[in-house]
């Protein structure tokens, strides 16, 4: 897990760092059995399409901060250029979920569009408390893996409560969700940690 944050603090160029983040976050995803895409050409609003084979293909935002405000937060802008008006949000039914990776601390955000909605952003974590306003969502590819099993009979509706107060516990994801995520298939148990290190061995220098 360490070396998974090292290496990112090691690519200087935030155009790679991104790069380097979309791939990870794909790799991730394959080891929860999800299959992944990438728009030719990257002109999408997204950057990684995820399904499981039988239901929607859901279009997922990946983005990654290093920086740290003086609150000891996290912060992550979630917004796209908008030609000479400067920055705008992600207008509806172009994005279904952002995922937001903390490189410092290693660690994956899992926020489902209506979290953010169509609004210019700026999100704030705190991982390692439990006291946070997105705690609930942080490595929650439960969340992925749930909304990828559904068949494509209409919009896709995932549900959010990013409303919660800061000073609430992490206790808003229901149990039958929390259940789903703690019997995550032994097989992904045991890839994952040669996925992962299989990733940091293409970045050694």
């Amino acid at each position: 897990m360490k070396y998974r944050k090292i290496m990112g603090g090691r690519i200087k160029g935030t155009r790679e760092r991104g790069a380097w983040a979309e791939m990870y976050f794909m790799v991730l995803a394959m080891s929860y059995g999800l299959k992944v895409s990438s728009p030719y050409g990257g002109f999408a609003p997204y950057d990684v399409g995820v399904d499981d084979g039988s239901g929607p293909i859901l279009r997922v935002q990946v983005k990654c901060t290093l920086y740290q405000c003086s609150t000891g937060s996290y912060c992550m802008s979630i917004n796209q250029k908008d030609g000479m008006k400067g920055r705008r949000g992600y207008a509806p039914g172009t994005v279904d979920f952002f995922a937001i990776y903390i490189i410092p601390t290693d660690d994956w955000y899992i926020l489902p569009y209506a979290l953010i909605g169509d609004r210019d952003a700026n999100v704030y974590f705190k991982p390692g408390f439990k006291k946070q306003k997105y705690g609930e969502y942080r490595e929650a590819w439960d969340l992925l893996v749930d909304a990828a099993r559904q068949k494509d009979d209409g919009p896709i509706d995932i549900q959010a409560c990013g409303e919660q107060d800061e000073s609430e516990e992490d206790t808003s994801r229901s149990t039958e969700v929390k259940a789903r995520a703690g019997s995550r298939s032994m097989v992904g148990q045991t890839v994952r940690p040669t996925v992962r290190q299989m990733f940091r061995t293409l970045f050694r220098e």
